[in-house]
C-alpha cells in the first residue's frame, strides 16, 4: 500500500466518506471533521505512519491539501508520490 493510500485510508475511515470527497475537503466542511474528529483523524495518522506531530502542525492541518504538505516535511518523511 502507497503512503497516498495509506493516508485516504485514514481520512475515509476516519469520517466515513468516499475516496471521491477527499479533494479539495477542509476542516468543518463536513460534520465528522469537527475538533475531536480532528484529533480522531490525527491519531489515525500518527498510528498509521509511526510519527508523532507537533502541536503546532496539528493546529495548521487545515485541510486534505495541508495535511500531506506537513506530512512530507523532514520531520515527518512520508513521501507522496
Amino acid at each position: 500500500m502507497t503512503n497516498l493510500e495509506i493516508y485516504n485510508k485514514a481520512f475515509m475511515e476516519t469520517f466515513e466518506i468516499e475516496e471521491d470527497k477527499l479533494a479539495g475537503l477542509n476542516y468543518q466542511d463536513i460534520d465528522a471533521w469537527d475538533s475531536v474528529g480532528h484529533m480522531a483523524l490525527i491519531a489515525a495518522l500518527e498510528d498509521a505512519f509511526d510519527i508523532m506531530m507537533d502541536t503546532d502542525d496539528i493546529i495548521d492541518f487545515s485541510s486534505y491539501e495541508k495535511g500531506k504538505e506537513l506530512l512530507a516535511k523532514d520531520d515527518y518523511g512520508v513521501e507522496f508520490q
